[in-house]
């Protein structure tokens, strides 16, 4: 498993790496078998989305270094962008 940013940027170059955002919103919701987590940050508009197979302590107010990319996802019936997040860590 690559948990280096610099090596995961260099294996996919649609991948984006932040440091030191700071978290305003961390919402944890049971999506199946998985916990479905969305983090709005600092001065973005769109949410970051991970999956987790359990709950996570509450990220709300900490600074992350995340590794991410943009999609798109339908809610009713609308496209929405969101960033999905491949690799997360708090500093």
């Amino acid at each position: 498993m690559i948990s280096d940013p610099k090596d995961l940027l260099k294996k996919n170059e649609q991948l984006i790496h932040s440091d030191a955002k700071r978290v305003i919103s961390h919402v944890q919701r049971q999506k199946g078998e998985w916990v479905l987590h969305t983090l709005m940050l600092e001065d973005c508009d769109v949410p970051f989305r991970f999956k987790r197979q359990k709950q996570y302590m509450s990220l709300k107010g900490c600074r992350v270094n995340l590794t991410y990319y943009a999609d798109t996802e339908l809610v009713a019936g609308m496209p929405i962008e969101i960033m999905k997040v491949v690799r997360i860590k708090r500093t």
